[in-house]
């Protein structure tokens, strides 16, 4: 049977124990698959039951110096030793090497200790001191030992195998001094990179751990209040929210008005007003008004619940320029090695002085250190990731943010993404005695008891205006045609331009204003009675007030050419795309047809995308380079369908999202260039003689430190216009 299992790794800090983990595991048989969540030191493993058990996965991890415990997303009590142990050894290693070298200096003076060792006869260390230095190199070295014996014994290449061997090295030629200090070093840069990694979790957790743990359940039976536990609500129940309080799970209001700031979920700046039948999320945040409201989803299900785990998962989709560093360093440092010993036996065999070439091997592998390469590109994958969250673009993995920069068209849905998705009332056209407000009371009349939408779209815009419809009687449709009834004792009819020819009332004023008005891309109703038409009513679904300023977003951005795909009729199709500004649009497609269309899209940019609804756009979406749901048929469809998902139904974030990916980007190859940047400078300075070991530990020190917190600058990228 297969089965997969989560792990939290103590220990799992940066991205080369990752490699170390896939090499003691993936091996093993019956383990099928190994994916990792760095950042939250998560490991997720596949396997066959009947052929390797939880209990050999713990025990291999645990041959690699790291621990295995089941996951909890909760943050686990780790025991004292595994919490505080680096940290007591750090402490333990920078106090020996403290006392050592203030011991030495005080019996043989300062420059005596400085340059002790290095094979002069004149400067030997006294016992006492040699005893403090190795004890901090053992204390230093304490937690790296194990991992470097388990590399040797794989022939595999690690930082703590390059570290021990230049400590071994160095106390092999009796620089004490300097191996105690390379000890201590490794082990404090160690220290301050699970600091730093630990910064980065709690940072991400904080923006996206905002569910409350409790929620108030109303009683059925007694209406008291019960504080119970969110996880234990059962779907349907009635929880209160009071002013202020964060709602704790996704639901519908029951009862009671407010509004509520949906920022954590959608990225929206304004709250947004709720009633009754109006749906609300987990970790949105009541404004001044209490509600009631009734759970639809339990809370492992909800749209919070969904957003954190595919945030979680989104790192094992990794970017192309996290794939290159890995594949970099996976040739690097061996590739190093192999140049530390070129100049530890090369030059010495031409110029000799064997002990300077060798000191000078031991530095070129400390600086070698890949760490601060390796963890450059995953904080910033995730940092823009949570950043995007948080802005209510939800994004599936570090290779579609690194795709959203190097768009170069887009192509968009009409219904649903440029327009609103639902018809309203556009004009109200008088022909005859009858003024607007009668003509709008008639046609409610008329279509109060029918669903199709032009029939909601005018009994709304009646409701809007305070017209209020009068009694209609003898209700009946005319099959494709229209509606007719009784209204005050007079028969009134209702229908399309069709329904007005049949009928021989089709005057040239009616058909130069019918004509007018679905020129312009509307759905006419003409309303009148047996006699005479008295007007015309057009409908259309209306233009998003944010699509014509979105669109220039994109092209603004660098997009070479946007581009409406729709299903509607051609001169509907023509009236939206001149509003919106699109650059051209293709009318009266099919499923199939967009996809083609796409595609012709993609061969001539290379880079296309596609935004929809994420239900019927999704072939076309998935034809395309980076598929975009808009959330117009509710959260779930456009998480499960897309690349990218826009939380809001915000258009304007299409613009945002592509300068975000691009700000990604480019603080990666920052990251990159000053890793390999630092590794060039010090290997030359090795190299010729002016790099002591220190110096290049506390380099690598500093730079890992400094691109992860590059990296972390991302988390506080600028919101969406």
């Amino acid at each position: 049977m297969t089965k997969v299992v989560d792990f939290r790794i103590i220990g799992l800090d940066c991205a080369e124990e990752v490699a170390v983990l896939r090499s003691a595991l993936a091996a093993r048989e019956g383990v099928l698959n190994l994916d990792f969540d760095v950042l939250h030191a998560r490991m997720s493993v596949s396997f066959e039951t009947d052929l390797i058990s939880e209990s050999d996965i713990v025990s291999a991890v645990a041959a690699t110096g790291m621990k295995a415990r089941p996951w909890d997303r909760q943050a686990v009590r780790e025991d004292f030793w595994p919490r505080r142990g680096r940290e007591i050894m750090t402490l333990a290693s920078g106090v020996l090497l403290a006392t050592a070298f203030a011991v030495h200096w005080v019996s043989h003076g300062f420059i005596d200790a400085l340059t002790a060792g290095g094979g002069h006869a004149d400067h030997v260390f006294p016992p006492a001191v040699l005893l403090l230095y190795i004890g901090a190199i053992v204390a230093g070295a304490w937690f790296v030992a194990p991992r470097a014996i388990w590399a040797a014994r794989r022939r595999r290449a690690d930082m703590n195998l390059l570290m021990m061997i230049a400590v071994i090295g160095a106390a092999a030629i009796g620089e004490w001094f300097e191996a105690a200090v390379v000890a201590f070093l490794f082990s404090l840069a160690l220290l301050l990179e699970q600091w730093s990694v630990g910064r980065a979790r709690r940072a991400i957790g904080a923006l996206l751990d905002i569910s409350p743990p409790t929620a108030n359940v109303i009683g059925l039976a007694d209406h008291s209040l019960h504080e119970t536990p969110v996880a234990q609500v059962p779907v349907d129940s009635i929880v209160l929210v009071r002013p202020g309080g964060r709602l704790p799970l996704d639901g519908v209001v029951h009862a009671g008005h407010t509004a509520v700031n949906q920022a954590p979920i959608t990225g929206e700046s304004m709250p947004v007003e709720k009633q009754p039948g109006d749906d609300v999320f987990a970790g949105t945040i009541n404004g001044d008004g209490a509600i009631e409201v009734r759970v639809t989803r339990a809370s492992a299900d909800s749209v919070l619940a969904r957003i954190i785990h595919m945030i979680e998962q989104a790192h094992g989709r990794r970017a192309q320029a996290q794939q290159w560093v890995d594949q970099f360093a996976r040739y690097y440092t061996p590739a190093m090695i192999a140049v530390a010993l070129a100049i530890a036996v090369v030059p010495p065999l031409v110029w000799g002085g064997w002990g300077i070439w060798l000191y000078r091997a031991l530095v070129i592998l400390v600086i070698a250190c890949p760490c601060a390469l390796v963890i450059s590109t995953p904080v910033c994958i995730v940092s823009g990731l949570t950043c995007a969250a948080r802005n209510g673009v939800l994004i599936k993995g570090g290779v579609f943010l690194e795709l959203a920069g190097s768009l170069k068209a887009m192509a968009m849905d009409k219904t649903g993404t440029l327009t609103a998705g639902h018809p309203r009332v556009q004009t109200v056209v008088a022909i005859d005695s009858l003024d607007e407000r009668e003509l709008t009371a008639i046609a409610a009349a008329l279509e109060s008891h029918s669903e199709h939408p032009i029939a909601r779209a005018i009994t709304r815009y009646a409701s809007e205006t305070g017209v209020s419809a009068p009694a209609v009687e003898r209700v009946r449709a005319v099959l494709g045609r229209g509606a007719q009834g009784r209204i005050n004792g007079r028969d009134y009819w209702l229908g399309s331009h069709r329904l007005v020819e049949e009928k021989g009332l089709d005057t040239p004023r009616v058909h130069a204003e019918a004509l007018r008005l679905e020129d312009a891309g509307h759905s006419v109703v003409i309303i009148g009675d047996d006699a005479q038409v008295h007007g015309l009513i057009s409908v259309a679904d209306h233009i998003r007030p944010e699509s014509r300023c979105a669109v220039q977003d994109m092209k603004d951005a660098g997009l070479r050419e946007v581009v409406m795909l729709t299903g509607d009729n051609e001169a509907t199709a023509r009236a939206i795309a001149a509003q919106a500004g699109v650059d051209r649009f293709a009318a009266e497609l099919l499923p199939e047809d967009k996809v083609s269309a796409v595609e012709a899209m993609v061969i001539k940019h290379r880079r296309a995308g596609m935004i929809g609804d994420g239900i019927n756009d999704a072939p076309a979406m998935a034809a395309s380079t980076l598929g975009i749901a808009m959330a117009t048929m509710g959260a779930d469809a456009a998480i499960e369908t897309a690349d990218v998902a826009l939380m809001s139904d915000d258009l304007g974030k299409v613009g945002w999202l592509i300068r975000h990916s691009r700000r990604t980007l480019t603080v990666i190859r920052q990251n990159i260039g000053f890793a390999l940047g630092v590794k060039a400078v010090f290997i030359t300075l090795a190299f010729m003689g002016l790099a002591t070991l220190w110096m290049a530990i506390a380099a690598d020190m500093g730079a890992s430190l400094l691109v992860i917190f590059n990296g972390l600058r991302l988390l506080r990228g600028a919101s969406p216009r």
